[in-house]
């Protein structure tokens, strides 16, 4: 971790964090209401309470420039932790029942139902990599309608907070990365960023810069919006019972095996997976493109999250679709499932970053980075756009 911010990674203890909203990695199915729209600036209450944009017209971003984020610092402000006990009772079972799921799949679970636990990993990680990161988080690529139904349908059963809210607080992330306003600020310590964010209340800065993102692209996507709505009761089918039922009905699962290894130890494995990219990836590993942030290229998590490990380069080009500089699908299978796609044509405009851009910042890195969300951010250097290579561009 470099200098500046091991020193200011001192005070992990103190940050408040909101895990009433329960997103972008993990929602709550107690208090799922209140978490899909407790951010949205639509919330006339909340937004005559909070800090306002600075800007009356939405951008997509808070700041117009660089020094716009100098008022934030890269450390906790001292603030208390409020516990929320609800979710830390909620989160509790869950990795109890995972580890008695572990064992019924070592000791009595049917192949059978090992392999369907398998195939929903699959999925469900899928559904956030390349639907609620890559696709509506960054903007990196386009899909058409039957991709992205079947992103929203995977990204359901992760259940990870509708993909419109995921994307929502990912897009605050990239902006203010480990600041007061970051949901899960790594400067806080491994743990809180891993999980320990969603177990506490969150900063205020967290919800009043949220409002200022834009996300008018979300909202004109109808599949996503019709997630956003149906949530509360797609979820629990998607999730849960469905994961449950398909192994008894099938191949006479027994409903201990069903529920502990397909369902729970499924979901809190694929929960770990994705919180390891705010965690290990932010703590271990290179940083050959930018040394002076914090994310790093972390190969393990790049194998268990289908290609989200190479962190460093992809908060220094999150508009990139590949997320990487690699050019093999090996340890990047979300960039085949897309590549796959691409050549039938559901997936097109897939931006990436050219030899010549990557050269330019691997030269000039240590003098800053423009933070952006992704493609179409206002802070978005010109020369990127410019530089740019889109495969398969759709014609006009």
């Amino acid at each position: 971790m470099p200098p500046n911010i091991k020193a200011q990674a001192k005070t992990a203890s103190e940050v408040t964090v909101d895990s009433a909203e329960m997103q972008p990695n993990a929602a709550d199915a107690v208090d799922a209401v209140d978490a899909v729209d407790a951010v949205d600036a639509v919330d006339a209450a909340d937004a005559g309470k909070e800090e306002p944009a600075t800007s009356n017209t939405s951008t997509g971003v808070l700041f117009e420039s660089d020094e716009g984020n100098e008022g934030f610092q890269k450390c906790a402000d001292g603030r208390k932790v409020t516990l929320v006990w609800r979710n830390i009772l909620a989160f509790g079972y869950l990795h109890l029942a995972a580890l008695y799921g572990l064992y019924l799949l070592i000791t009595s679970a049917k192949l059978a139902t090992i392999g369907f636990a398998l195939v929903l990993y699959l999925c469900s990680g899928l559904g956030i990599t390349a639907g609620a990161h890559r696709l509506w988080a960054h903007r990196s690529y386009k899909a058409k309608w039957p991709l992205r139904v079947m992103l929203v349908i995977f990204n359901t059963i992760a259940f990870q907070d509708a993909a419109y809210h995921w994307a929502r607080d990912h897009r605050v992330h990239h902006k203010f990365s480990e600041t007061d306003a970051d949901p899960h600020n790594a400067t806080r310590g491994f743990f809180f960023s891993h999980v320990g964010w969603l177990l506490c209340k969150k900063h205020p800065e967290v919800k009043a810069k949220g409002q200022g993102i834009d996300l008018s692209d979300l909202r004109a996507d109808p599949i996503l919006m019709f997630q956003k709505r149906y949530y509360l009761y797609l979820m629990p089918f998607a999730c849960f019972l469905f994961p449950t039922m398909i192994p008894i009905y099938f191949w006479d699962e027994s409903l201990m095996n069903a529920w502990f290894v397909a369902t729970m130890f499924r979901w809190c494995f694929i929960l770990n997976v994705t919180w390891l990219v705010n965690s290990a990836a932010h703590k271990f590993g290179g940083r050959p493109y930018d040394r002076f942030i914090s994310p790093t290229q972390n190969i393990s998590v790049a194998i268990l999250a289908f290609g989200e490990g190479w962190h460093n380069y992809h908060h220094v080009f999150p508009w990139d679709y590949k997320t990487a500089e690699l050019g093999f699908y090996t340890l990047n299978f979300t960039t085949f499932f897309i590549d796959c796609f691409a050549k039938i044509g559901w997936a097109y405009d897939l931006k990436t970053v050219s030899p010549a851009i990557i050269e330019k910042r691997v030269k000039r890195t240590g003098d800053g980075t423009h933070a952006t969300w992704g493609w179409g951010d206002s802070d978005q250097p010109k020369e990127e756009i410019e530089d740019a290579l889109i495969l398969r561009k759709k014609a006009d």
